[in-house]
């Protein structure tokens, strides 16, 4: 009798087919002895489905009629699954060896864990830190989320300086294992924010809450990264920034949150401003066109607030940065998480 817990490995696909011929066998050669592999295409026009049934048979496919986003493909996904253990995995990530038994094993060791990420290299540099996660995430005072290995576009080589088990403040969207009853008692991904932050967002409703987020380094994947939207792309900025500023209005209890709105809004402009410096016009409107859409929908995220603070009890801040990243790592010239103002 199999008594290793059940796990569902999910694989939100969106016109991936490459990236799925690349890394799904890979994926599906886990040595763990009681998992699934799911590929919910989010309304694929590549073929997607079609490969994948005569390819690779013993992979469930969910099929959505329409793009979903990051958010609610995942949410209708794991509706549809009866394990205890869901790993949320990006379609360019490649796996090796059996990632999944340490976090399992960090999972059962403790009920309190909501969410465990692996450490996560780049595969294009294979013996560094990748930006989508790295070492564990963290947030600064100002809501700006920086990792364990990589901060704003700096990123840390790999020589063993994050080998130890932590608690963090969110763990990656890249590749993340929830527990899924606490994360259906958080509320699941918002649908809302499509796609980016959603997990932050996710993560910090679970600490709020009083559950854990941890990383695990003794489990290791391979992330190439902008699979889905690359970096500098404008619909990703616009979505990086408005995202921030929602997920800031929903789940910030540490202080005043107008103030911090208000500092927000003076430090995005400045962000705008050095896209324009740059030459980069699209990614300055990219920035103003954020700001724009979370204060018309501001209301709406004020709402979310109100509701969530009913489960609101002993809040967990492990890996809440009580300094400003932005002064650290430009002013202060603090370029790795080791040598930042921690204690």
């Amino acid at each position: 009798m199999n008594t290793a817990p059940k796990v569902s490995v999910i694989i939100l696909s969106w016109n991936g087919l490459d990236y799925l011929k690349q890394y799904l066998p890979t994926v599906i050669d886990t040595p763990y002895a009681n998992y699934e592999v799911i590929v919910a295409d989010n309304c694929s026009t590549d073929n997607t489905v079609s490969y994948i049934h005569a390819e690779f048979p013993t992979v469930k496919c969910i099929v959505h009629k329409h793009n979903l986003g990051f958010a609610e493909g995942y949410n209708k996904a794991i509706e549809q699954t009866d394990s205890e253990y869901i790993v949320l995995l990006n379609q360019d990530v490649d796996t090796h060896g059996d990632w999944i038994s340490p976090m399992i094993q960090l999972m059962e060791q403790d009920p309190l864990l909501g969410a465990v990420q692996p450490k996560i290299r780049s595969i294009e540099i294979p013996d560094e830190f990748e930006y989508a996660g790295a070492a564990g995430g963290c947030i600064d005072k100002y809501g700006y989320p920086f990792c364990r290995g990589r901060i704003f576009n700096q990123l840390e080589k790999d020589i063993n300086q994050y080998n130890t088990r932590a608690e963090i403040f969110w763990a990656s969207g890249a590749c993340m294992m929830v527990r899924k009853s606490i994360y259906q008692k958080s509320g699941g991904l918002d649908p809302d924010f499509f796609a980016h932050m959603e997990e932050i967002d996710l993560c910090w409703r679970m600490k709020n809450m009083g559950y854990k987020i941890a990383y695990c380094p003794d489990a290791l994947v391979y992330h190439l990264g902008g699979g889905s939207l690359p970096q500098g792309n404008p619909k990703k900025t616009f979505l990086n920034f408005r995202n921030n500023l929602a997920l800031l209005t929903k789940n910030y209890r540490l202080g005043h949150l107008g103030k911090l709105l208000s500092i927000r809004l003076l430090l995005d402009i400045v962000a705008s401003g050095q896209f324009i410096l740059k030459g980069d016009f699209a990614n300055a409107m990219a920035v103003l066109r954020a700001i724009f859409a979370f204060y018309n929908k501001y209301p709406e995220w004020k709402k979310k607030r109100k509701e969530l603070a009913s489960t609101v009890h002993n809040p967990n801040i492990s890996g809440y940065y009580p300094h400003s990243i932005i002064k650290d790592f430009f002013i202060l010239k603090n370029k790795t998480y080791l040598s930042l103002r921690l204690r």
